[in-house]
C-alpha cells in the first residue's frame, strides 16, 4: 500500500466572504468562471464532472465541456442515448462539478435537466468541426461494438458520403440546459478551514448559507 499522508498543500490563494460575493449564484459563477478562464494554469475552464444516477442505484460521473450558461442555468450536448443522456431521461437530475486546482476553488451544482431547443442543437452541432459532426454521427455512444476497426471504418464511409455535403445533425444527439436549483462555491483556505457558500433556490428567490468545512 502506498502511503499518501503526506500529500498535502496549504491553500491560501483567496476568500470567500459573504461582504464580497453577488446574490444571484449565476452571476457568482461568472465571475469565477471569467477568472479560471484567464488563468493560464486552468488548461479547460469548461471542463465539468457530470454525475448521473445508474439504473442499480450507483452513480456515474464523466468530464463534459460547457458549451454556454445564461441566467437560466448550464448548457452542454451530448448523445441522448448515452448512459447520461438514458438516466437524465429517467429522472431528469444531475450534479455538475467543477475544479479549478490553481485557483483552490470547486462550484457544485445540482440541477434538474431538459432538452434546448431544437434549433440551438442544430446551431452548434454546425458550429463543430466537420470531424467532430461525423464523430457523433459515427459512434453509438455507450454501445458496446466489436473494435476500433468498426468505427474507423463507418468513419470513412461517412467521410467520403459527405465529402461535399453537409453533415446533417443526428436526432439522438443535442443539448441540455442544466437549471440548478442548489449551488455550492468552495473557496479552499488554510488549515482546512475551507470557505464553503451554498445558494439554494427557495420559493424562487436564492437563499444564501455558510457550510462548516
Amino acid at each position: 500500500m502506498e502511503n499518501l499522508h503526506d500529500h498535502r498543500k496549504i491553500y491560501a490563494k483567496s476568500q470567500l466572504i459573504e461582504s464580497e460575493i453577488k446574490q444571484n449564484p449565476l452571476e457568482q459563477f461568472r465571475d469565477w468562471f471569467l477568472e479560471a478562464s484567464e488563468d493560464p494554469a486552468v488548461s479547460e475552464a469548461n471542463a465539468m464532472a457530470l454525475s448521473t444516477m445508474e439504473e442499480d442505484g450507483c452513480p456515474r460521473t464523466r468530464m463534459v465541456l460547457l458549451k454556454a450558461y445564461t441566467h437560466e442555468g448550464f448548457i452542454f450536448y451530448t448523445n441522448y442515448n448515452s448512459k447520461k443522456g438514458k438516466a437524465i431521461e429517467r429522472d431528469h437530475k444531475a450534479c455538475l462539478h467543477f475544479f479549478w486546482p490553481s485557483l483552490e476553488r470547486q462550484v457544485i451544482i445540482k440541477a434538474d435537466l431538459e432538452k434546448v431547443a431544437e434549433n440551438l442543437s442544430d446551431g452548434y452541432f454546425h458550429s463543430r468541426p466537420k470531424g467532430s459532426q461525423l464523430g457523433a454521427a459515427v459512434s453509438p455512444q455507450s454501445q458496446v461494438v466489436p473494435g476500433r476497426e468498426f468505427l474507423e471504418e463507418k468513419l470513412q464511409q461517412l467521410e467520403k458520403e459527405y465529402e461535399n455535403k453537409e453533415v446533417p445533425r443526428p436526432v439522438n444527439w443535442g443539448g441540455y440546459i442544466a437549471k440548478p436549483y442548489e449551488i455550492e462555491f468552495w473557496q479552499g483556505r488554510p488549515n482546512r478551514l475551507h470557505d464553503r457558500i451554498v445558494y439554494q433556490l427557495v420559493d424562487l428567490d436564492w437563499k444564501i448559507s455558510r457550510l462548516a468545512p
